[in-house]
């Protein structure tokens, strides 16, 4: 089943009145959902250069108050990062402090991927506290954004489901107990909101197709998100406490946490 936006929905999320010079769908608080310039759906929540290490984008996790690998992970295309909790709150990644103490190297991060942490040489800390905050102003974008696409699609259950570029709001819990498909072009742009928690069932799987790219689809979670074992994730989830992969579950995205980050013999890769 697909879900794709009308017309006339386009037109009246996307495309304000000629004659006026500010954006539509603007909120009474004075926040709104811009449009995509470059494709349908809104425009996507701003992360940062991925080369620059104040900025969120330049991290595959990101977490506050902890980071832990059980054992095997490997993340490729970008750092790790925790603050304002200490190294010694990243576990199971066997770090390797290097000569500057500004950053560690672990066999779990694929090079030129590193490790950083509150407590490293400067400007570590300073970088990093920019980072969190960048994260957290992604989160109050994302979840700010107004007059969805779709509301409570499902009553929150994804499976079976392809979703076309939007906004999508759910007042949920969201589950994925089967496959489900996202479809769009390579600039189009997915933002999920979700009032509770985030939940993928083992080995089930988020597909792309049409050209989608996980680097432009942002799962906003109020709660808990939560990827169970063997199953395969795509896009970038900022959520508000945890994100936990169980075992050998995989994902193309970033992993951005205003608590802990868990992870267990996981594929993780930048988008």
């Amino acid at each position: 089943m697909t879900f794709a936006l009308g017309a006339a929905a386009w037109l009246g999320a996307g495309c304000g009145d000629s004659s006026s010079s500010s954006v539509d769908a603007t909120t009474p608080d004075g926040k709104y959902n811009p449009p995509n310039p470059a494709g349908l759906g809104p425009a996507p929540i701003e992360l940062g250069s991925t080369s620059d290490l104040a900025a969120a984008g330049s991290y595959v996790i990101l977490a506050k108050t902890g980071v832990t690998n059980v054992t095997g992970s490997l993340i490729t295309g970008g750092h790790v990062g925790l603050s304002p909790a200490a190294a010694t709150f990243i576990t199971g990644f066997g770090p390797s402090m290097d000569a500057s103490n500004m950053f560690s190297t672990s066999a779990s991060v694929a090079s030129p991927g590193k490790i950083y942490a509150s407590n490293y040489a400067s400007p570590t800390p300073a970088n990093l506290t920019v980072a969190v905050l960048a994260m957290q102003t992604a989160y109050s974008d994302a979840a700010s954004r107004s007059d969805p696409d779709f509301l409570n699609l499902s009553s929150g259950n994804l499976g079976g489901l392809t979703l076309e570029p939007g906004l999508y709001h759910w007042g949920t819990t969201v589950t994925i107990p089967t496959d489900v498909t996202i479809s769009g072009g390579a600039n189009d742009v997915w933002i999920f909101q979700i009032t509770n928690d985030l939940d993928v069932t083992a080995a089930q799987n988020i597909i792309l197709a049409g050209g989608a790219q996980a680097k432009n689809i942002f799962w906003q979670v109020a709660g808990q998100a939560t990827i169970h074992e063997n199953a395969h994730f795509e896009g970038v989830i900022i959520s508000k406490t945890a994100i936990t992969l169980q075992t050998t579950a995989t994902l193309r995205g970033r992993l951005l946490a205003q608590s802990l980050v868990a992870i267990d013999n996981n594929a993780i890769t930048a988008p």
